[in-house]
């Protein structure tokens, strides 16, 4: 639900938090900051389709399963 929410109201977003200086440097000259917004909103929904899936735990111990060798499931 949340990053449905970003998604659908990145306008108003923007409107009333203002503009991200990092974004509108890098994402684009007009409109860094909309983008920013919208893209994290996918990316909390990829995440949460990943966690509910199951896939999500297992890519995590692929990542930092070796800082913890002796912990055993």
């Amino acid at each position: 639900m949340a990053g449905f929410a970003l998604v659908w109201k990145a306008n108003w977003i923007v409107a009333n938090f203002g503009k991200v200086d990092w974004a509108e440097k890098h994402l684009g000259a007009e409109g860094g900051t909309w983008l920013f917004w919208k893209l994290m909103g996918i990316l909390v929904i990829i995440i949460a389709l990943l966690g509910l899936s199951g896939a999500l735990g297992g890519m995590i111990m692929g990542v930092l399963g070796p800082m913890f060798k002796g912990i055993t499931q």
